[in-house]
């Protein structure tokens, strides 16, 4: 008898340092959160409205009950945001959860349809209190690895050194030479702008295909090399649970943190306002059925715990594979998981 099963092959056994070094890696996670007195939170999976992002999708399922009144569709959760939120509208201060999410339309060296996410908040917090959280943690996880450098490729990044902190429109004029608040209400002239720059555009390209397009070719390959970088303050059309800047109030305290050219943490001031949020939701959610023909119902549960009133906070969601995969230094994603690919 042939066995060819992946968990009998000895590259299965060339995969499970990996996999011993993910455990290590968690309970790091956990020690570095329980010693700030963090309590740690499970969630329900099945949710209501799995996102309100435009090019995030979820997986349905339908819920069936005895009464055919209960029947209805769910999803499973692509970030627990929304049910940690309200336990902090419940009086919770400090609270994080690792936890797996499910995004369909994923599959990638760096994307897998399902994956381990860890998310925290902050009560009485911003966005630049949850950087701190990240230098701290990011050096935690290495010492207990006993590692001196993340890396992915031949790009290393160290920790221990100052991280850099780098705003987005800051980004856009060093590696694109792109004068982004030019054009943050002119899709035509920025349009322009990027085509001449001999980056592809296409005539039915709207703003934020624009916004990911120069990001992907021009900066975030570029982006945590030597050391780690806090890419920072977002036009508020790129951040829909994000509060708006008083000094500046085009853009949003939000920022996403990159390690060797690799996306690993979005973060952000959370938007506490009930009435601007249930109307970035409407917009969002009517732009996803626009060009995907798909949407979800809005969480009424949420809008009516910000109204209830959710303190002021930050938080983040960060990727546990993506940060095994700096770790070990392997260049996909299935490498570190437990189940796909050896």
């Amino acid at each position: 008898m042939v066995i060819d099963k992946w968990w009998c092959t000895k590259s299965f056994a060339q995969k499970k340092a990996f996999l011993e070094l993910r455990m290590l890696l968690i309970k790091a996670i956990r020690t570095y959160f329980d010693e700030q007195s963090f309590a740690e939170v499970e969630t329900p999976i099945l949710q209501v409205c799995p996102t309100v992002d435009t090019h995030i999708h979820g997986f349905a399922t339908d819920l069936k009950g005895v009464d055919l009144q209960y029947e209805r569709t769910l999803y499973l959760h692509t970030s627990p945001e929304f049910a940690m939120k309200k336990l902090m509208v419940a009086g919770m201060t400090q609270l994080y959860q690792i936890c797996h999410v499910f995004r369909n339309c994923e599959g990638s060296r760096l994307h897998s349809p399902e994956f381990t996410m860890i998310e925290w908040y902050r009560a009485g917090a911003d966005y630049n209190d949850i950087m701190e959280d990240c230098v701290g943690l990011l050096r935690a996880c290495a010492d207990k690895l006993g590692i001196t450098h993340y890396r992915h490729r031949d790009a290393k990044c160290d920790p221990y050194a100052e991280w850099q902190k780098l705003s987005v429109t800051q980004a856009f004029a060093d590696y694109a030479d792109i004068d982004l608040c030019a054009y943050l209400e002119d899709t035509a002239a920025f349009s322009a702008a990027i085509e001449a720059k001999g980056i592809r555009v296409a005539d039915d390209d709207r703003w934020d295909d624009l916004f990911f397009r120069v990001m992907a070719e021009k900066i975030e390959p570029y982006l945590g090399m030597d050391v780690p970088t806090f890419l920072y303050d977002y036009p508020v059309c790129m951040a829909s649970l994000s509060r708006r800047k008083k000094t500046d109030p085009r853009f949003a305290e939000r920022f996403e943190l990159y390690v060797c050219g690799i996306e690993l943490a979005n973060a952000f001031s959370e938007l506490t306002d009930p009435a601007e949020q249930e109307k970035r939701f409407h917009e969002d959610l009517a732009t996803k059925k626009a060009l995907y023909g798909e949407t979800y119902p809005v969480d009424e549960d949420f809008l009516a715990a910000l109204r209830h009133g959710l303190p002021e906070s930050g938080g983040i969601a960060l990727g546990i594979d993506r940060l095994v995969m700096l770790a070990t230094g392997v260049d996909d994603i299935e490498q570190i998981l437990w189940t796909g690919r050896p």
